[in-house]
């Protein structure tokens, strides 16, 4: 019985790549220095999966910022302003493409499906000239094999690759993507052509968006392209792996009779209706990948209910056609449990990371072919009853609590403009406010003395002077800025999700539990193992602290709800709702506190409330119902004078305008600029919103410093479609990325670009 990996995680266990990344964008280190620790994670990994018995190795996997980002180098689909001559495209078309650089910005960065990942979007047209201009597949392949490992090289689709592009900018926006399928195949062969020579015997393609509520003439697509394919895939097995939902009945039939295809590969995790089509129709003599370890969470797989449902699997595939596998790439996991030396024991025992699941993986295919270590099912067994019956994972009063949540819509008393007239009022803020999002710069001074304090090496005494100390340089900067509305810059926070799990019962954290988000950004998400509430005050002491330095409104900053879900590994023992009802009565105890203590303004933040949109429509009216829901019972029970702000950023927000007006925020700041400003369409469109609305105007993700006049055109578009008096100005995001010789001269140009427009309209009047 053969065991398989959709894909590993790149950073490495103590987040190398991401160190050697920012050396190397910092000038600090050379190309061939990131190469060398590329090179040996790559080696690594290979090495470990070959060790744990695992048969099909993905190669290819590996990437310095995104794997579409690495097939829009592989396919020589640069844009113009890059200024790209052709030949092998390098690290600096590359990182600009990714980063933007001193004259250009970067591409749009958008979610990878509904996961937390992000990936760079290509931007495509008639006049792209494609041609094969990096061969890091292949590439990767003979590195893994001079290593005497046989691996299965991954290219993303050539259907997903264009179903998840965007027209450039200039193209009509009705340009039809998939017309390019013809202008893209002819790379694709070269690299199969490449592949083969090399010894490649299996090729996986992924392509996820099959997964997704397709039209017949998507569906077509998949079929024409791989028809195309088949002779040059000939000689090859071919793997069509898919991921992160239930594969709809139609796109099942189409991927199916896909032409030259040996094998496909489903989740069985979240795909679980995929299982009922299986059984009923799957091909003859096909193999079939089964993707039943999580690659989403870090839960120990139940090993007893999935060895049961593979031979089931066996009995409609064949033994020999079976292969054990994970449901999706293992990027979306932490990479090792060997690394954590604090957590509970007891907690340890109920999970598993990346190299974990491999394990699991292996011990699943040999448990299926007759070798099954009983003493690995045993341990698994036990911890699975220890979860089960752990006293530390209920709490009666919680489930009582959010029991009692229903039969209301928590919806505050007075409408929108009422309360915007009461707190303008009292804030009396000038039109086009200017604010930022929360962070502002986390230096090596701020990092160490937060290190120093964890390993109490630091008193709490000094601990607390030195944020205070950032604190007040922060809010003396913003005054000297002239922002109007300020933030405390969140110097106590390593990470927005983490700080507040620290700080609520039910969470358990780890050292070392990194997942990439994108580029060098990782994150460490909390676990969620039990219910949640709020023992103490989070946040008050800071926000007041950081209120009684200056005059102006200080925002009180949390996150919110839904955001610290999707930013968690969650239990997958109760449905993720009733946990996140949890955490909005915790977060609702808070921004009562923050009101109390006299914070006038206070930001809930959902910047992943569209990330955990469904990926199939049918269910994601119900998602929005909750998700929704619990945003406004953190706030329903504030006076009309306080003020709630929301942000949220890097998402496709117009399909869910209607949902983000129903949470009912007196402001909501959004991402916009990376995305040609998409947003603005839909107000183009006739959508009324009548809260607060800050449209980002500049990408703080980028290194780039906007000047004062592009700034201030960007808010003229945001003129034409919005009322001047709903208006705000803002960032897309936090600033914490970012280094102060960079926000600065940034900031500066936002207010001033603020200013210039607030003097054009009192003159227009």
């Amino acid at each position: 019985m053969a065991s398989h990996i959709v894909g590993y995680p790149r950073m490495g266990p103590k987040r190398e790549l991401k160190f050697a990344l920012e050396s190397f964008w910092d000038a600090k280190s050379s190309a061939q220095d990131l190469e060398k620790v590329a090179a040996d994670l790559r080696t690594s990994i290979w090495k470990q999966m070959a060790g744990a018995g695992i048969k099909y190795i993905p190669s290819n996997t590996f990437s310095y910022y995104d794997q579409v980002l690495d097939t829009t180098a592989m396919l020589g689909a640069v844009p113009p302003r890059y200024g790209w001559n052709g030949g092998e495209i390098g690290f600096d078309v590359y990182f600009s493409m990714a980063r933007g650089n001193a004259s250009v910005p970067a591409m749009e960065m958008t979610k990878w499906f509904d996961t937390n990942y992000h990936f760079i979007v290509p931007e495509l047209g008639p006049d792209v000239n494609f041609s094969y201009a990096s061969h890091k597949a292949v590439t990767e392949y003979k590195e893994a094999k001079a290593l005497g490992v046989d691996t299965v090289p991954v290219l993303v689709g050539p259907v997903s690759y264009l179903l998840l592009s965007k027209p450039a900018k200039g193209v009509e926006k009705t340009f039809s993507l998939l017309s390019l399928l013809g202008k893209i195949l002819p790379v694709y062969k070269e690299v199969i052509s490449e592949l083969k020579a090399a010894g490649a015997s299996w090729i996986q393609f992924d392509e996820p968006t099959i997964v997704m509520d397709l039209d017949s003439h998507k569906l077509q697509a998949f079929t024409d392209a791989y028809s195309e394919l088949e002779s040059t895939l000939s000689g090859l097995n071919v793997l069509i792996e898919t991921y992160f939902a239930d594969i709809p009945a139609e796109a099942f039939k189409t991927l199916t009779s896909l032409k030259g295809v040996t094998a496909y590969g489903f989740d069985l995790v979240r795909g679980t209706k995929t299982l009922e089509l299986i059984k009923s129709e799957f091909p003859k003599g096909k193999y079939l990948f089964a993707g039943v370890v999580d690659g989403r969470n870090i839960w120990a797989n139940n090993l007893a209910a999935s060895l049961s449902t593979l031979h089931e699997l066996e009995g409609i595939a064949g033994k020999d056609k079976l292969v054990v596998s994970t449901s999706c790439s293992l990027l979306h996991t932490a990479v090792d449990l060997v690394n954590e030396t604090k957590l509970d024991k007891e907690i340890k025992s109920w999970l598993a990371f990346a190299a974990q699941k491999v394990v699991e993986v292996n011990a699943l295919a040999k448990a299926v072919a007759g070798e099954k270590d009983e003493a690995f099912f045993s341990a698994n067994a036990a911890a699975q009853a220890s979860r089960k019956s752990s006293p530390r994972v209920t709490n009666e009063a919680v489930q009582k609590a959010a029991a009692a949540l229903k039969g209301s819509d928590h919806r505050r008393a007075t409408n929108v403009s009422a309360r915007l007239d009461a707190q303008q009022k009292k804030l009396n803020l000038p039109i086009l406010p200017t604010t930022t999002i929360g962070s502002f710069p986390q230096t090596i001074e701020l990092r160490r003395v937060r290190r120093e304090y964890k390993a109490k090496k630091i008193s709490e005494e000094d601990y607390v002077t030195a944020m205070k100390e950032e604190i007040n340089k922060v809010v003396k900067l913003q005054e000297e800025l002239d922002i109007d509305v300020l933030v405390h810059g969140e110097p106590e926070r390593n990470d927005m999700v983490e700080y507040f799990g620290e700080q609520l019962s039910g969470f358990a954290f780890t050292v070392n539990g990194w997942v990439q988000s994108y580029g060098s950004r990782c994150v460490k998400p909390p676990i969620i193992y039990g219910d949640v509430s709020r023992p103490n005050p989070m946040t008050v002491f800071w926000s007041s602290a950081a209120q009684s330095m200056t005059s102006r409104p200080m925002k009180g900053m949390l996150t919110g709800p839904v955001t610290i879900l999707n930013w968690s590994f969650v239990r997958n023992d109760q449905p993720r709702f009733e946990t996140c009802y949890q955490i909005a009565l915790a977060i609702k105890d808070e921004v009562e506190d923050l009101e109390k203590a006299g914070i006038n303004v206070i930001q809930i933040d959902e910047a992943a409330l569209r990330e955990g949109l469904p990926l199939r429509k049918s269910e994601q009216a119900f998602y929005l119902d909750w998700a929704v829901h619990s945003f406004r019972i953190t706030n329903c029970g504030v006076q009309d004078t306080t003020q709630i702000h929301t942000h949220m950023c890097y998402s496709n927000f117009n399909d869910i305008i209607h949902s983000i007006i129903n949470m009912d925020a007196d402001v909501i700041t959004i991402e916009n600029s990376r995305s040609d400003e998409k947003l603005l369409s839909v107000f183009r469109e006739g959508v009324k919103y009548g809260a607060g609305i800050g449209p980002g105007v500049y990408d703080i993700h980028s290194p780039r410093i906007p000047s004062t006049e592009e700034i201030a055109d960007r808010i003229n578009k945001m003129l034409a479609v919005l009322e001047k008096n709903i208006l705000w100005v803002n960032p897309d995001c936090g600033l914490k990325t970012r280094k102060y010789s960079e926000v600065k001269p940034a900031l500066n140009n936002m207010v001033a670009a603020a200013k210039l427009l607030r003097t054009q309209l009192a003159s227009a009047k």
